[in-house]
């Protein structure tokens, strides 16, 4: 690090938990956010300012002005541009020095999986199963660790699918991908803006303790907001031996 970063990291620094080696390993790591909107906004500014030193953020979106009420990475100036490019901006301007990648693309098995392997960690900001599952089964093959959070309404969640131990549940144990959920959008239900930033700045906190090493996770543990009494709660989830991700039997991906 040079005298600059020493002095831009210095409060990260200065914990016994981090220390220089810690901020390193942040400036070493590989970030993957999928989704730049309301939750991806927050994680990736947290993550850009504590130094990660590559950001890969995809989403095939524009910004819209519907937006600008919780996605605080973009601004009304941006409304029209592609969500990822509108982010590496605000991105870049918190943090000069470290590399964002923007991609305004909707990603396949095949792109994902990709990505993932690219990636030290990846963030799941994204609003729809289909998705969810489909970053689940990249990062469970490629044995790469998953933050992933929602938000609708007044209600947010946040969870981490770690799959290095060969332990620890995936999201497809908690939500089997066989099963029929409802995508619930923010456009027809409606959403608390502060609670993205609530549940995707604990995102970039769990993402930042996955990359140095740090604490305890959220692996098997999924922790549940209600954000109008402000309440939270959290519950143990376990491995499912017959998941078709990562069970006993599960196929390769």
């Amino acid at each position: 690090m040079n005298d600059n970063q020493l002095l831009r990291y210095s409060r990260h620094i200065l914990l016994d938990q981090i220390g220089i080696e810690g901020q390193q390993a942040l400036l070493d790591a590989r970030v993957l956010v999928i989704g730049a909107g309301g939750l991806g906004s927050p994680a990736a500014m947290y993550l850009a300012s504590a130094g990660v030193g590559k950001l890969t953020l995809v989403d095939d979106d524009t910004v819209d002005l519907t937006n600008l009420q919780r996605q605080i990475a973009h601004v009304t100036e941006r409304v029209g541009q592609p969500k990822a490019a509108s982010a590496r901006i605000t991105l870049h301007a918190i943090n000069p020095d470290i590399d964002v990648v923007a991609l305004q693309e909707r990603v396949d098995d095949a792109r994902l999986a990709e990505l993932v392997a690219e990636s030290t960690v990846v963030l799941d900001c994204t609003d729809n199963f289909a998705t969810r599952h489909a970053v689940n089964r990249a990062c469970v093959a490629r044995r790469v660790p998953l933050v992933s959070g929602a938000v609708i309404r007044f209600d947010g969640q946040v969870s981490v699918f770690d799959p290095r131990s060969g332990t620890q549940p995936c999201y497809s144990c908690l939500f089997p991908q066989d099963q029929q959920f409802s995508d619930e959008a923010c456009s027809t239900m409606g959403v608390f803006a502060p609670l993205v930033g609530v549940v995707g700045s604990m995102q970039a906190a769990e993402a930042l303790k996955l990359v140095m090493g740090i604490g305890e996770s959220l692996a098997g543990r999924l922790l549940l907001l209600d954000g109008l009494h402000m309440e939270w709660s959290s519950m143990r989830v376990a491995r499912d031996p017959d998941c078709p991700v990562c069970g006993n039997g599960a196929l390769s991906v």
